[in-house]
């Protein structure tokens, strides 16, 4: 006898669902393409130039005399300001990331709110990403365009000239550069406000009839449905920042790959390095960030569930501890009352 499939298994594939997956590999096929040709490829021959020796006369590769990782141990002998550009690196990015997302997060919910010209607001906070790009905004950077004229960036240099120089610098740029950071956050509020559009209607209305208000609502209901957005849009926003053309580490592999003494093999092990502490970055903003598993979260409404359980327990215990003290209390009482009657 056939066995019947059961048209709910999840591993059970039917013509539509095939007919989709279908649809949607041809329609991302270009992206894929793309990415194969422009980005795997080229990443594939930096690791392999790494491990050995480019020679840019007639593109010739030669194997290392030294050791496979020796352009490697070069970048670490040689870059003795690494340890300290990428700790600058490391502040900047940890004073930059929330100032990004939390701007994003509430220009999305005003973008998001009934107002009037709406559309004309999405597209003013938009421009930014076409418009103040490479050689644009260095010039405007140069400027002082990106600096806001009544933060007064001397009193705040006098102010941190205690603090270790890897650790004022980075406060000192954030200052002197908060426009300029703003405007990194078009994408972000993109991508917010297709969250936001995404959350229904109906909870908002559910708990406007329970007399929740308006900052009860945003951490109660919106920001519980964006969280996910916020992942996306933290995971951008270090990558943007860690890719700039203003970060110190990226000019550091650049002159290095151009450099007539290190080369482009000195060069890739370099930004391969930095490729690395960028992963790392990266894992463990996805460990802050991430949503909790659904088991996570049964396992602590259990928990939970468990604690208020025992503190009941104890509540029920020491109340009937009470009652026995109490019943003890009045039959002492009542017995002294007998003895003082006799």
């Amino acid at each position: 006898m056939a066995k019947v499939k059961n048209p709910h298994d999840k591993h059970h594939l039917t013509k539509r669902t095939l007919r989709e997956w279908v649809f949607g590999y041809i329609f991302i096929s270009p992206w894929l393409v793309g990415v194969s040709i422009f980005f795997l490829y080229a990443m594939v021959r930096s690791l392999i130039f790494s491990f050995n020796d480019l020679q840019l006369v007639g593109m010739v590769i030669t194997p290392l005399k030294d050791g496979l990782f020796s352009n490697y141990s070069k970048v670490f002998a040689t870059e003795i300001n690494l340890p300290v550009v990428l700790a600058e690196f490391a502040i900047s990015l940890v004073l930059q990331l929330p100032i990004i997302i939390s701007f994003a997060l509430i220009i999305a919910l005003l973008l998001n709110s009934k107002i009037k010209g709406r559309s004309l607001f999405r597209l003013i906070f938009f421009l930014p990403v076409i418009i103040a790009t490479g050689p644009v905004m260095d010039m405007l950077t140069a400027q002082g365009v990106a600096s806001v004229p009544m933060v007064g960036t001397d009193a705040i240099s006098s102010v941190l000239s205690n603090l270790p120089e890897f650790v004022a610098e980075p406060i000192n740029d954030l200052f002197s550069s908060l426009i300029l950071i703003l405007w990194n956050a078009g994408i972000q509020i993109l991508l917010f406000l297709a969250g936001l559009q995404k959350v229904s209607t109906t909870m908002y209305e559910a708990a406007k009839i329970d007399g929740a208000n308006a900052w009860e609502t945003f951490w109660k209901i919106t920001l519980p449905n964006v969280r996910s957005i916020i992942l996306l849009c933290s995971i951008y926003t270090v990558v943007t920042l860690a890719t700039g053309g203003s970060n110190a580490v990226i000019q550091m592999i650049y002159d290095a790959t151009y450099s007539a003494t290190k080369g482009y093999s000195y060069g890739a092990a370099f930004s391969w390095i930095y490729t690395v502490v960028i992963i790392v970055i990266l894992l463990l903003v996805f460990l802050l960030l991430r949503e909790k598993s659904d088991r996570k979260v049964k396992y602590e409404e259990s928990r939970g569930a468990r604690e208020e359980q025992r503190k009941q327990q104890q509540a029920a215990k020491a109340a009937r501890h009470h009652d026995k003290f109490m019943a003890k209390t009045e039959r002492m009482a009542a017995k002294g009352e007998r003895r003082k009657a006799k």
